[in-house]
């Protein structure tokens, strides 16, 4: 059964960027200091846009060789991978690992793509692989990705529904995406709902450190004052 996290700890996470999101998850939860979240660069073709949070839906594909099924089947193949991708709670996040062994020679998102799955709850993706046709996406919907190319070469979908991992983040079917220009990040089900008032504890104590910091007469002996200070801020 798809686990779900309640509308406002959603809503919560959306007025969040997500470096703050990983601020408040190494407080509530520290291991999650060196785990949950791109270890390399990501291409953000919408910077603009706000953070998107949603269920992750999980896919594989190739494209350095022909899928080579008949027509039939490679339809059959296509309807029951867009039922995956209906199904479930919404708003979706597609994560989409490449598995060849040249990454993103053949790009999955696209116009016609980033459309149908639009249409079918996703407002955006994360994918290891590359993206075209930055100017003709679906509007509003956000990718990043590990680069941009211009071909689909024989790219195709070879699994949905199983564990992933883009760019050192480990993600599974119905996980919590949260991300945004900066990068992306897992946020666990049982958490979800902590993260925003462990932001806002966090915001509060670095703003002591910058008020001091930007106040004339500022010294080093000024900011250990300032981190005693923060420290027992609550």
């Amino acid at each position: 059964m798809d686990q779900r996290t309640n509308d406002a700890a959603l809503e919560a996470l959306r007025a969040l960027d997500t470096p703050t999101v990983c601020n408040a998850l190494e407080l509530v939860s520290p291991v999650h200091r060196l785990s949950g979240y791109n270890t390399r660069p990501l291409h953000c073709t919408r910077p603009h846009l706000p953070p998107m949070v949603g269920y992750a839906r999980t896919v594989t594909i190739r494209s350095e060789i022909n899928h080579q099924r008949p027509p039939e089947e490679f339809r059959r193949v296509l309807h029951e991978y867009y039922s995956y991708i209906e199904a479930g709670p919404r708003p979706s996040v597609i994560v989409v690992q490449d598995l060849d062994e040249t990454v993103g020679q053949g790009s999955f998102w696209g116009e016609v793509f980033t459309n149908v799955h639009k249409g079918l709850g996703a407002i955006g993706a994360v994918t290891n692989g590359s993206v075209r046709d930055l100017d003709d996406n679906a509007e509003g919907f956000q990718i990043l990705a590990g680069m941009v190319l211009p071909s689909h070469a024989w790219v195709h979908v070879t699994g949905w529904g199983s564990d992933v991992k883009i760019h050192g983040m480990a993600v599974s079917h119905g996980d919590i995406i949260h991300a945004d220009k900066h990068g992306a990040v897992v946020v666990p089900h049982d958490i979800a709902d902590k993260v925003a008032e462990a932001a806002a504890l966090i915001s509060r104590r670095e703003r002591v450190l910058i008020t001091a910091a930007q106040t004339t007469g500022f010294t080093a002996d000024k900011f250990r004052e300032a981190m005693e200070t923060a420290a027992k801020t609550s």
